[in-house]
């Protein structure tokens, strides 16, 4: 592929150094739009500098300077725990802000970022970059902060809201950096349950937003039979492309992008950035779009799905806390499930197993002391363990109480029932 003479030729890691000085603020994308390189440049040179901070959702690394090696040099600010920082938040060597995801971009302008670091593909030859898996919430500062980027091999140049021009670039490299290896977790027959009893609510033509997992993965491929499906979600993964393979996803009565599939980001199998490469069904926009729920309730029919860890007799969900200790944060649940409340026959759905992995109930009396509520009891439309559905939308706290206590595990109802009754929700 020809690149125009005017794009600026790659340069080092090094480079970054340039646009980094004491006090800056770094934005730099979720999961694999982050620029490995670079941020080992940063980690080489913290010593330069002090009172850096890097911005992030979800990073795919621990990487040193989250670790604390660093100090108040370079210290990461958290957005949504992973792999990557969950034990560095124990442990006190980064912070976490609360935030629901739409609102990202929102948050980082007020921090009046200097730099976005970022992974990305290209140039292409009309002199773009594109910032590939993702648009997230650094495509929205295209054209407003600098971008350096980090040009690897296997990041496929997807369109949309995420092309950034050679003139809005203050340098790039390009590396061989590969992407961490895929695991894939087959569903269990709990999950396999769990997604019979959402996909037999799901109707032909029904816009969808799926989160990624062994339940979402379930419930798509049995899906594979529906008609004419739109994709307007928060992360493009294997489950869906699966379903715009089979045909059964066209986009074709959506309201907004019509026949196209629409994300925020992407993760998943080689398979899966093969598939986005060139994509044109596929377009990447920035969060605060995507996930906005003013869009999503223009989108008629617009069924949400998305995992909880816990819900309490009156409906409040705790899907960012396991057993009171932070776990990952907000995301777009709260997005989506309000979205979907005002969507045309919208549907929100919050799946959970009835027990953990050593038999505790996720149905409870009230939530684990040190729990958050992400979803809040007025917002709940659907509450789905493998003993079936629990309606929770216009429903009395009492309602609530007995729909819910119905598809917790089996052994756990008495107790519920008792705990309930000295509660006053049931009488």
């Amino acid at each position: 592929m020809s690149v125009p003479a005017s794009t600026p030729a790659p340069g080092v890691p090094e480079d970054v150094l340039n646009f980094v000085s004491d006090g800056s603020q770094l934005v730099v994308p979720l999961a694999l739009g982050e620029p490995p390189t670079l941020i080992r440049a940063l980690e080489d040179n913290a010593d330069r500098f002090t009172g850096v901070r890097i911005h992030q959702m979800d990073p795919l690394g621990e990487h040193r300077y989250i670790r604390g090696e660093f100090g108040d040099r370079l210290r990461h600010v958290g957005y949504y725990l992973g792999p990557g920082s969950r034990r560095a938040f124990w442990e006190g060597t980064c912070d976490l802000v609360p935030n629901h995801f739409s609102e990202m971009p929102l948050i980082l302008r007020r921090v009046k970022p200097d730099l976005v670091l970022a992974r990305a593909a290209g140039p292409d030859e009309h002199g773009y970059f594109s910032l590939g898996t993702n648009a997230d919430y650094t495509a929205t500062f295209i054209g407003n902060v600098p971008f350096f980027l980090e040009v690897t091999p296997d990041m496929p140049f997807t369109y949309g809201g995420n092309m950034i021009h050679h003139s809005q670039v203050a340098g790039w490299i390009q590396t061989d950096a590969s992407f961490p290896e895929h695991i894939h977790r087959d569903p269990s027959p709990t999950d396999q349950a769990i997604a019979a009893l959402v996909a037999e609510r799901i109707a032909d033509g029904s816009c969808i937003q799926v989160g990624i997992g062994s339940v979402p993965d379930a419930l798509l491929g049995s899906l594979h039979s529906h008609h004419d499906l739109g994709i307007h979600t928060e992360v493009m993964a294997d489950g869906l492309m699966k379903l715009v393979e089979s045909g059964a996803a066209t986009g074709t009565r959506k309201h907004h992008h019509r026949n196209k599939h629409v994300a925020t980001f992407a993760i998943g199998s080689p398979e899966l950035l093969r598939w986005l490469h060139r994509n044109a069904a596929v377009g990447m926009s920035a969060v605060d779009w995507v996930n906005d729920p003013r869009i999503i309730a223009e989108e008629p029919n617009f069924v949400s799905i998305n995992a909880t860890t816990e819900v309490d007799l009156m409906g409040q969900a705790a899907s960012e806390t396991i057993a009171g200790r932070y776990w990952s944060s907000s995301g777009g649940q709260a997005d989506f499930a309000r979205g979907a409340m005002y969507s045309e026959n919208g549907q929100a759905f919050l799946v959970l197993h009835s027990t953990t992995s050593k038999g505790i109930g996720r149905i409870r009396a009230t939530l684990t002391s040190g729990s958050v509520v992400t979803t809040l009891k007025n917002t709940v439309d659907h509450v789905v363990t493998e003993y079936g559905v629990a309606e929770l939308r216009g429903a009395s706290l009492c309602e609530r109480a007995k729909r819910l206590i119905a598809i917790a595990h089996p052994d756990h109802r008495d107790e519920l029932r008792f705990d309930a009754r000295r509660a006053g929700l049931l009488h």
